[in-house]
């Protein structure tokens, strides 16, 4: 049984609107890097990790992994904000 809905926009600003399972939303949330990330978002991501897979098997891998340790170091709070970046480069 359908839970959630999402209604999505296009280029136009038409929406649609798609059921999934709680169990799929669930999966989706995973892989939300920010809590505001809307589901449009989230879906283009993963549409273009898919083409980028297609194409490029190999290289996707690599770069699949290197997303994966960098969402953890943000997890943790590894990261340069931009004004810090902008020192470490002498910008």
């Amino acid at each position: 049984m359908f839970k959630y809905t999402f209604v999505y926009k296009c280029i136009l600003e038409m929406e649609t609107t798609i059921r999934i399972k709680p169990g799929t939303k669930a999966e989706l949330d995973h892989f939300r890097q920010y809590r505001s990330e809307s589901y449009d978002e989230l879906v283009r991501k993963l549409i273009y990790l898919a083409k980028m897979c297609e194409k490029e098997p190999k290289l996707s891998q690599k770069t699949m992994l290197e997303i994966k340790e960098a969402r953890e170091r943000i997890k943790k709070g590894e990261f340069y904000n931009e004004e810090e970046a902008k020192k470490i480069l002498g910008l």
